[in-house]
């Protein structure tokens, strides 16, 4: 560590007020910040100092991440291989690098446009470049079907950056999550890109890897064939492995509970967030079975992107309740409205995305009515009206 702290002492001097790249200080502060701790404090105002600060934080939920990318990968492969009928003859590695070929374009637009503009940004502020993206743009990727083409997720990473962050100043004042502003963005402007039945297998070979697939070739998600009448002929088990058809990071529960681990053990996610999210999607799903829905509870809690979100998104320490009440009461709409989306628009089958949205809306309201109900309670036990 001392080492590559001596190799940024050596390089500030050319960024510091007098230097050579004095014009880039915001991208060297960025770098440094990111590899080290940094030793500044506040000095003024009541602050608490910890140990961890937030790209140490940011750090931690990429990783957390990780099990769901690595699986979402080989499920690419998975399914561009079965398509075709050729799973048995391929390797365990020829699977998971054609599906490491298939998504890695996707992470790698996602970081270059949102961070070329965050960079670009905070140059032209001559402000802190801010750790947010670091997240975002590897949840994005994660959360689109494979089909989704780069141009288009290059555009809606723009929007997102642009109008869904910087312009309301940047990373903890944004209303709304990035990586949901760019699924609703994609969602509403390309449609067909976003849902249907030719997204969600990668159709053409890479480098000699996969194979290209009949023009045509169509393939439902589950939910997509709740949404057409039809049961999914699948076992609660085989949805929580994820072999199935769906976006790239969120099929898999088993890949998604350790990720939840991992937010949870560090202290990092909500656990009231995350619970209630469950317990709002499991009660709405029980009263919607049987009469307006095929599927069971526990069916509609490992389906699409129920899981990813409520564990990833949903918990999203900006965009969701501060008040411990207000985590309750914030999660529990989430899940419960998902469910209602799902039951209740055949044409917006998954849901869990836009309730997110919708969720991240009202959060303030939420919180602004809870600490007004606490004021309220503590100046009637002191006796004041």
């Amino acid at each position: 560590m001392s080492a590559i702290r001596n190799i940024f002492d050596k390089m500030r001097p050319s960024f510091e007020e007098g230097g050579k790249l004095h014009a880039f200080r915001s991208v060297f502060d960025g770098f440094e910040t990111f590899a080290l701790v940094p030793n500044d404090t506040s000095k003024t105002g009541v602050n608490i100092h910890d140990a961890i600060d937030s790209k140490r934080i940011m750090s931690m939920v990429v990783i957390a991440l990780m099990p769901a990318m690595l699986f979402g990968m080989y499920n690419v492969g998975y399914q561009n291989y079965a398509a075709a009928g050729t799973l048995a003859q391929a390797s365990f590695l020829e699977v998971f690098c054609y599906g490491f070929l298939a998504v890695l374009p996707k992470i790698l637009v996602s970081y270059i446009v949102g961070l070329g503009i965050e960079f670009a940004w905070a140059q032209w502020k001559g402000e802190e470049i801010q750790e947010g993206y670091l997240v975002s743009g590897i949840i994005i990727p994660l959360i689109i079907p494979i089909g989704c083409p780069l141009w288009m997720l290059a555009l809606a990473c723009a929007f997102s950056v642009i109008f869904c962050k910087e312009i309301f100043g940047g990373t903890g004042m944004n209303l709304f999550n990035p990586a949901i502003a760019v699924r609703m963005f994609l969602f509403f402007a390309y449609p067909s890109k976003m849902t249907g039945d030719t997204v969600w297998v990668a159709q053409n070979s890479i480098f000699g890897l996969g194979n290209d697939l009949p023009d045509g070739f169509t393939c439902a998600t589950p939910l997509g064939q709740v949404a057409q009448g039809v049961t999914p002929d699948l076992s609660v088990l085989d949805m929580a492995i994820g072999l199935i058809p769906g976006s790239i990071g969120e099929t898999s529960i088993f890949a998604i509970a350790i990720g939840a681990c991992i937010l949870l053990v560090t202290g990092i996610a909500s656990w009231r967030t995350m619970l209630s999210v469950f317990c709002g999607g499991a009660l709405m799903s029980f009263v919607f079975q049987g009469g307006m829905s095929p599927l069971t509870s526990a069916q509609h809690l490992v389906l699409g992107g129920f899981a990813f979100g409520a564990v990833f998104m949903a918990t999203d320490p900006v965009t969701s309740c501060r008040t411990t009440t207000g985590q309750y009461i914030y999660g529990f709409i989430i899940g419960a409205m998902a469910i209602i989306i799902r039951v209740m628009n055949a044409g917006y089958p998954e849901g869990m995305m836009l309730a997110i949205f919708f969720g991240n809306m009202i959060a303030p309201t939420i919180d602004h009515f809870v600490v007004e109900r606490n004021i309220s309670k503590r100046l009637k036990r002191g006796g004041t009206k």
